[in-house]
């Protein structure tokens, strides 16, 4: 036994105990940080998460109502920034949680200076919080303005629904207004057509059976030859005496049409188609020229120029388009017309 002793005494102190307590309280240490280092990772993922879905949310907010906030281009401007300053920090601290890792990984030995990362990683991510929350702050705003705009909106709606109800209450008015009219003008109508009728009866007393005299439709037709000399525009003394039982019956007319009824007397003038000589450039002016004259001596006559209305068609209103004597000599005329001014 006193051998055993000695023989031990001889092999000097030993060390081993000391080693591996260093060992542990090293690897305890190791461990600890990487226990802190895995904490600040979870917390910042889901803080990051956190960020990320609301963001999200605040995307699809700002997608369906950006129809409704052309007028607040400048605040959406502002948190799209205040978006993109946190997307620019949590790219900074990935960046910089990959590299700690690296750091980790590479060396055991910097785990000590990793704690000092922790804790700038723990301010940086303080910081996100702030700026989180200043965008939900941003986002309250945001929120009251879309609000704001909803009711505005809402507003408009009835606005807009008084507006077409009113605009249907007027079309149905004006629609009641417009069948009175019509109903009026076709009264008018009806009674001008009594008139028409009795004045052209009065003028075929008048005028009875002459020839280059007749009526057309509801055109009292007075051949060209009647009234005035070939290629003239001035009425001839004949045709004077014609003119003169027409005003006198159209001022009987004036007297017995009710001031209410808007009519004229419409004096036509017509040629044939063959090339004007003479005075007149072409047949246009001859048949003004003419339609002109009529109304001129009616009205020296005692006719109110209010009722008369002169009018040249030229050759273009041809009664008979074939190319003989006959037609044109049909062709060239006036008509008188009774019509609504």
């Amino acid at each position: 036994m006193a051998l055993g002793r000695a023989r031990r005494s001889n092999r000097g102190f030993d060390y081993w105990p000391g080693f591996v307590d260093a060992l542990s309280v090293m690897l305890l240490t190791m461990i600890f940080l990487l226990s802190v280092f895995m904490l600040a990772q979870f917390f910042l993922s889901r803080d990051i998460s956190g960020k990320d879905t609301a963001l999200a949310k605040l995307n699809r907010q700002v997608d369906e109502l950006t129809s409704l906030l052309a007028l607040e281009r400048a605040g959406k401007n502002e948190a799209q920034t205040s978006i993109a300053t946190l997307t620019s920090a949590l790219e900074a601290a990935t960046r910089e949680k990959l590299r700690l890792e690296g750091l980790l990984a590479g060396n055991a030995a910097a785990a000590g200076a990793a704690g000092g990362q922790v804790a700038d990683m723990a301010r940086a991510l303080e910081a996100e919080k702030q700026l989180s929350a200043r965008a939900a702050a941003q986002l309250d705003v945001l929120n009251q303005q879309i609000q704001s705009l909803r009711r505005q909106l809402a507003s408009l709606e009835d606005a807009l629904a008084l507006s077409e109800q009113r605009d249907r209450e007027s079309q149905a008015r004006i629609s009641d207004l417009g069948s009175r009219l019509n109903l009026a003008l076709a009264q008018k109508v009806q009674e001008l057509s009594r008139y028409r009728s009795d004045f052209f009866g009065r003028l075929r007393e008048i005028l009875g059976s002459r020839p280059g005299v007749r009526v057309v439709g509801d055109r009292f037709v007075f051949e060209s030859e009647v009234l005035f000399d070939t290629g003239r525009a001035e009425v001839s003394p004949a045709g004077r005496a014609q003119m003169e039982q027409v005003a006198v019956a159209l001022q009987d007319l004036e007297r017995e049409i009710p001031p209410e009824i808007p009519w004229v007397m419409r004096v036509d003038g017509h040629t044939d188609k063959r090339p004007v000589t003479g005075q007149f450039r072409s047949n246009w002016e001859l048949s003004s020229a003419r339609a002109i004259a009529v109304v001129q001596f009616l009205i020296s006559r005692g006719v109110s120029p209010q009722h008369l209305v002169a009018a040249g068609f030229g050759e273009f209103q041809p009664l008979d388009a074939s190319d003989g004597d006959e037609a044109l000599r049909r062709n060239r005329r006036i008509e008188l017309k009774l019509t609504e001014r």
